[in-house]
């Protein structure tokens, strides 16, 4: 694992944030989701769409639950109080059983002591 001049503690924090994203109960919690999301958050979506902050409350809100699994996750100091994460994200939908990869990158701002999520983007991995 790199973790390039971030503090581990800052590591499992933003690791900790990062699973949460990922489990139904969280996703499907608007306000938890909206403590995490800065005001300005926008995402590039593995599916080619661009979501803004309200967009992906929305549609996080209403998605269908399935098991998505976070590896190889590392954290890079952009600049102080900046960081960017990177991990795979590996999908199982629940209906087809069908498995999907993702590679995804967070941009997190430490405001005032707490960290916000400003920026992710999902890539999908060919089969």
């Amino acid at each position: 694992m790199r973790n390039q001049n971030v503090a581990e503690s800052v590591v499992a924090l933003l690791r900790a944030m990062e699973e949460g994203l990922l489990t139904p109960a969280v996703r499907r919690d608007r306000s938890q989701v909206g403590e995490l999301l800065a005001t300005d958050f926008m995402e590039f979506g593995s599916s080619g769409r661009v979501w803004n902050r309200e967009q992906i409350l929305a549609l996080l809100a209403s998605e269908t639950p399935s098991k998505i699994v976070m590896r190889e996750f590392e954290c890079w100091e952009i600049a102080e109080g900046v960081v960017l994460a990177t991990y795979r994200a590996e999908r199982i939908d629940p209906g087809s059983g069908e498995h999907t990869s993702s590679l995804r990158s967070s941009l997190w701002v430490n405001e005032d002591g707490e960290w916000r999520l400003h920026f992710h983007q999902g890539t999908r991995i060919a089969p």
